[in-house]
């Protein structure tokens, strides 16, 4: 079992990538998958999708290939996003643009949003609506909304606001373990053959 993190924000130091950091540790001293892997769009090491991609430019077949084997290789993913102007990052949706050759696809999903306020919502309903077409991603139910960011998951137990800390740590283990039954469950649906097809390969 290999659950992959995508960190959204474009910053380098990001509370987002925090996060991502405390669910790597948590999913490994649970032992709730035997491999991660942390991938961080900090720095927007993307460029901006175009149509070399379908065309096999070299370039892009070189910047891509890592991050895709990665990809492919996870039977999992947590989706982290921090919420700017309401809003999913540029960056984050830019990278569900990259993934349509099955990287992601019928694969479960753990939606994690963050914000330094009271905020949060609005990224997980724009990641359900429009970020899975056609790579396929299958968010589940669950969801995470990390607010009030910067005071909680830290390392320093003097820097979190105890309850809220407490809650999530315990809220964010109870959802990992959901995803964990998901990744098993649907790798039986890709098993199966009943989603490979040429003649529907994009999404409605």
């Amino acid at each position: 079992m290999r659950i992959a993190i995508i960190s959204g924000s474009h910053r380098r130091q990001a509370q987002s990538l925090k996060v991502a950091r405390f669910i790597e540790r948590t999913l490994q001293e649970c032992g709730l998958c035997d491999e991660t892997w942390l991938y961080s769009l900090a720095g927007n090491p993307l460029p901006l999708w175009d149509e070399g991609i379908w065309e096999g430019d070299a370039e892009w077949q070189a910047r891509l290939g890592p991050v895709s084997r990665e990809l492919a290789a996870s039977d999992g993913f947590v989706v982290i996003s921090p919420e700017w102007h309401g809003m999913v990052p540029a960056g984050l949706k830019n990278f569900f643009l990259m993934w349509s050759q099955g990287e992601l696809a019928h694969k479960p999903a753990l939606i994690v949003t963050v914000s330094s306020g009271m905020g949060g919502a609005y990224p997980v309903a724009e990641l359900r609506m429009s970020s899975y077409k056609n790579n396929r991603l299958c968010y589940i139910p669950e969801q995470v909304v990390v607010r009030d960011v910067e005071n909680v998951l830290n390392d320093d137990p003097a820097s979190n606001d105890p309850d809220a800390d407490a809650y999530l740590r315990s809220r964010i283990t109870w959802a990992l373990r959901i995803l964990r039954e998901y990744a098993l469950a649907l790798r039986a649906v890709r098993e199966s053959g009943a989603t490979q097809s040429e003649e529907f390969r994009f999404g409605m």
